[in-house]
């Protein structure tokens, strides 16, 4: 797992706000100090951000953790990480050694991805009128080409860049919705979602999950689960999702071509 739970919670905040909102203000903070916050006291912290303790505790509810301890705990279990994807000696070597490495990845999404269940997905689309797209970080990349060339076909999706509204959209949908989520190392739902959505005799949206991680499976909350082959590494992330975004948008538009007019 390259991307943890901290990463996508700030980041969402960021691209969510102005820079100079609190939500921002705090996110960028603890992005860019993470090393010196072990341990930090909330304090401390809304003193460095200049906001008051109590906007600290309501950023923490904001990004979906139920307090300050949660967020503290976050910040001293996680290491962020970028994966230098060629270490050749030239900038040119670096660059085709980083191209092949995307195009490799590429190749994997166009031998593994499943089109009769990519076909089936479009078919729902068609069927539901209540459509949205997911995905955390680079994965709402995806969301937001997918949900644009299907606008461009006619029929209107909504989506989030902010994980936590994506997570309460989930919590209150319900059996009249479809949800299209993409993530590429699958771990979505380690993060936050109620396990009372799972009781059978709760009414619940109607799941697609596309995913690069083979140990993804249908459960009670996934319907139906979409794989593509993958090495799970940052510079195959998110060109095969987009793949397979393309690919719906794709099989949406045979699909309307094939009936009559």
């Amino acid at each position: 797992m390259f991307y943890g739970k901290l990463p996508i919670l700030l980041l969402a905040e960021l691209v969510e706000h102005p820079s100079d909102a609190t939500n921002a203000r705090i996110a960028s903070y603890i992005l860019t100090h993470m090393e010196s916050l072990r341990d930090l006291s909330i304090k401390t912290l809304a003193a460095e951000c200049y906001v008051s303790t109590a906007s600290v505790s309501r950023f923490c509810r904001d990004i979906g953790l139920a307090e300050f301890a949660d967020l503290r705990s976050l910040i001293n279990n996680t290491d962020l990480k970028f994966e230098i994807a060629s270490n050749a000696p030239s900038p040119d070597a670096q660059k085709k050694e980083y191209v092949s490495a995307v195009i490799d990845a590429l190749a994997l999404a166009r031998d593994s991805l499943d089109m009769k269940l990519i076909g089936l997905l479009a078919r729902d689309i068609e069927k539901y009128e209540k459509v949205s797209v997911f995905g955390p970080l680079k994965a709402a990349t995806a969301a937001v080409n997918l949900q644009t060339n299907l606008l461009m076909l006619g029929k209107l999706v909504s989506t989030s860049l902010r994980y936590s509204k994506q997570i309460d959209y989930l919590e209150n949908a319900d059996e009249n919705d479809l949800v299209i989520i993409f993530s590429y190392s699958g771990i979505y739902f380690d993060y936050k979602y109620s396990q009372n959505r799972i009781h059978p005799n709760i009414r619940r949206p109607k799941i697609w999950f596309i995913t690069g991680n083979p140990t993804v499976r249908e459960s009670d909350f996934l319907d139906c689960v979409i794989h593509f082959e993958s090495k799970q590494d940052q510079a195959s992330h998110p060109y095969q999702l987009q793949i397979a975004a393309d690919l719906i948008a794709q099989s949406y538009a045979h699909l309307k071509k094939a009936r009559p007019q």
